[in-house]
């Protein structure tokens, strides 16, 4: 027989309403799993509606996913952090805590086709569904997402481009399409307050300005006020000597960062911008 895999609350009107007369307690079901992580799906034992089945949370208030993140970076070990990296496969990740998302950039940002040398080798959003998927875990258990600014990946489902420097605005929410039995189907995920916002990471400790565009899904109160400004322009001195200052300025600071983790170092969050990010999703609910 099909199963259709429904929410708790869901699950329990659907058994009441075919059985009122039995009401289903804690003998009904197996044990909840011992890993706080993990999201099992529990056949209803002696109910009148088999097909349904529960989803078992369990949940820990506080608790935060972080998702596409480095696996030795800087939310790895923190308590209170569901870490997700490539790894794990962010993807797969189903609730039920609140998320702080960083999707890949590379297929949205302002080489999305690859090097210059090498033009269109790749398709605008072809990343295997990561921000789609960050949209939804967003839309389903609230949080915040971060992107580079100007990322196409707005334009693309939908979302207001934020202004600079102007705080947070309200958006409409994205409509994703998404892989469903084979088919892709659209999915509506406009319910709940978007929002979206121009910030830079330099305040918070970046050796660059790191323009960032942020998306959150959680009510206006719980938005934190974030330093606004513009940050002083940074060029480094032996590129403004070797270069001059109109290639200094375009390349960035972090171009004249040598060795095997110049990419590492450029996407890397500050620790001050993390903590900020984890509290806003601490707060989604």
């Amino acid at each position: 027989m099909a199963r259709t895999v429904l929410d708790a609350a869901t699950a329990s009107r659907s058994i009441n309403a075919a059985r009122p007369s039995q009401s289903i307690s804690s003998r009904d079901v197996p044990s909840r799993p011992k890993a706080w992580a993990d999201v099992s799906i529990y056949q209803a034992k002696q109910s009148a509606a088999p097909e349904v089945c529960f989803l078992i949370w369990n949940w820990r208030p506080g608790v935060i996913a972080a998702l596409y993140i480095e696996p030795e970076g800087c939310y790895a070990g923190l308590p209170g952090v569901d870490a997700w990296c490539e790894q794990r496969d962010a993807r797969q990740y189903a609730g039920p805590h609140p998320v702080v998302a960083h999707p890949p950039c590379q297929r949205w940002g302002r080489f999305w086709h690859g090097s210059t040398r090498k033009p269109h080798q790749f398709k605008m959003g072809d990343d295997g569904g990561c921000f789609a998927h960050a949209l939804m875990s967003l839309a389903d258990h609230g949080g915040v997402l971060e992107h580079p600014c100007d990322s196409h990946a707005w334009r693309w489902f939908g979302l207001r481009r934020p202004k600079r420097h102007a705080g947070w605005q309200r958006t409409r929410g994205p409509m994703v399409w998404w892989m469903d039995g084979g088919a892709f189907r659209l999915r509506d995920r406009r319910a709940g307050e978007w929002w979206t916002c121009y910030v830079e990471q330099g305040h918070y400790g970046h050796m660059s300005r790191k323009k960032t565009w942020l998306l959150a899904r959680m009510p206006r109160a719980s938005l934190p006020e974030l330093d606004w400004s513009a940050g002083e322009q940074r060029l480094h001195p032996v590129a403004l000597k070797r270069y001059g200052y109109e290639k200094a300025r375009r390349i960035g600071i972090t171009a004249m960062v040598g060795g095997k983790d110049k990419t590492k170092i450029r996407n890397a969050t500050p620790e001050a911008f993390r903590d900020v990010l984890i509290n806003m999703a601490r707060t989604a609910r």
